[in-house]
């Protein structure tokens, strides 16, 4: 009997350790699966996914459809920040505080960071609490400076010292009521800095905040560390508080952002991890010139054991056939003569045309190309064509004696195509005299203006 009740007792508090996350999409739109994931660092980590169920429920006396998904967390789980994401592309996904609690929300999928409205979980509501009510008092803060700088009045910057005291007051409310809480740690590094005193021009008042943009943000904690707090700082630094139109200005404020955000972080693992976010979002930006800075500045320069280098393999093979970078070589015979790529020099600029006797697309806009460059003062075809065999290719480069005719056997299996990673055809790539990638134009008509804008 004694054994039969420690069972009982030992199986209801493993049901009651176990924890929910309950989530709702409203409108459900298309999607049919959702992914848990945990954030660590600038990772996130796959935990579980469940496919979403529809259903109907009364919404302000309304039928409405909805989607709803459930994932149970075991009594191990650890405590910290988690996602659901519900699109592989495009950016689907909400973010929540885990810590040893049941929690259940529910957010419009279309904006999500918007609409998400917690109703299960004193962590989360806590915080979305904070954030309301501080972003209010914030936002007349920040309209009291505006006011200042447009209209210098004492009374303007009285109110501004009013505005301060409160948000000041809210501040250590809110500290109070977290403390213990793992969301203490958020709602300090989320508190803003304010200048004590209003600013009297705006390069001052921007200044300011970029000055102490960190001020509130330990880099070394634990619970920041693992969320997107810290990276998502970092993305409003680098490449909205430090902005500017001109290109040069430009790439010593992103110079300057990167030193100031790696000397913040002390961990050699967070610097790993802050570098390969940041190179992605400035290949993902075509700003290839600085990604390679990075890598080279500051990335290659890590302690070899914690490079990744399955990350410098897809870095290369991401960015070797992007604009800026110099084109991969390419041999060929013709007329019995050696060509390279390197060193060809019969133009001031090139159409690099990968296209395949067997596209349907390509018969069509092969010849209009023909006709659009045989007469250009500054810039030369080389028309690669992906094929089986020569047999049809043969024929075909008869009605184009101007261009460098090149032929690629094993079509898409080509080495050269592979290294230029060509999916479909035709593709355009245009060139300068030393072999830069320029443009990457999509349709035949860019090429068309970008061959005419070269020969002006």
């Amino acid at each position: 009997m004694k054994k039969l009740f420690l069972f009982l007792l030992l199986a209801s508090f493993s049901v009651q350790a176990q924890y929910k996350i309950k989530g709702e999409l409203n409108p459900p739109k298309k999607y049919n699966w959702i992914i848990l994931y945990k954030i660590e660092g600038a990772r996130q980590v796959f935990v579980k996914s469940e496919s979403l169920k529809k259903t109907s429920k009364v919404i302000n006396g309304k039928k409405t459809e909805v989607s709803n998904f459930e994932f149970t967390l075991p009594a191990n789980a650890k405590a910290g920040s988690y996602r659901v994401s519900y699109k592989t592309e495009g950016g689907g996904f909400a973010d929540f505080l885990f810590n040893k609690e049941n929690i259940s929300f529910t957010f419009n999928p279309e904006k999500a960071e918007e609409t998400i409205q917690f109703y299960q979980s004193k962590e989360n509501k806590l915080y979305q609490e904070y954030i309301n009510t501080v972003s209010t008092q914030q936002y007349k803060t920040d309209s009291l400076q505006v006011a200042y700088l447009k209209t210098p009045q004492p009374k303007t910057a009285n109110l501004y010292k009013a505005q301060l005291s409160k948000i000041a007051a809210l501040q250590k409310q809110y500290l109070a009521k977290s403390k213990g809480l793992m969301v203490h740690s958020f709602i300090k590094a989320t508190n803003r800095y304010n200048s004590p005193t209003i600013s009297k021009d705006p390069q001052a008042y921007l200044k300011s905040i970029n000055d102490h943009f960190f001020d509130t943000i330990d880099f070394t904690n634990t619970a920041l560390y693992n969320s997107s707090f810290i990276i998502d700082r970092i993305t409003d630094y680098v490449f909205y508080m430090n902005y500017s139109d001109d290109a040069k200005k430009q790439n010593e404020l992103h110079k300057e952002a990167v030193q100031t955000v790696l000397e913040k972080a002390k961990s050699q693992a967070f610097k790993k991890d802050i570098l390969e976010f940041l190179i992605t979002q400035f290949v993902n930006s075509r700003n290839i010139d600085f990604a390679d800075y990075l890598m080279k500045t500051y990335y290659q320069k890590l302690p070899v054991a914690i490079q990744n280098k399955e990350f410098v393999s897809s870095f290369n093979e991401k960015t070797i056939v992007s604009i800026g970078r110099t084109a991969p070589e390419i041999t060929w015979k013709e007329n019995g003569k050696e060509y390279k790529l390197s060193t060809i020099n019969d133009a001031q600029n090139y159409v690099l045309v990968f296209w395949s006797t067997g596209c349907s697309h390509c018969l069509r806009e092969i010849p209009v190309l023909y006709k659009n460059t045989q007469n250009s003062k500054n810039t030369k075809v080389i028309a690669f064509s992906l094929e089986n065999n020569d047999k049809d290719w043969k024929k075909h480069i008869q009605k184009y004696p101007k261009w460098h005719n090149v032929i690629g056997l094993k079509k898409w299996e080509n080495p050269t195509a592979r290294a230029y990673q060509i999916y479909s055809t035709p593709t355009y790539i245009v060139l300068d005299k030393n072999k830069k990638i320029i443009a990457k134009p999509e349709t035949l008509d860019e090429v068309r203006k970008i061959v005419k804008y070269l020969d002006q």
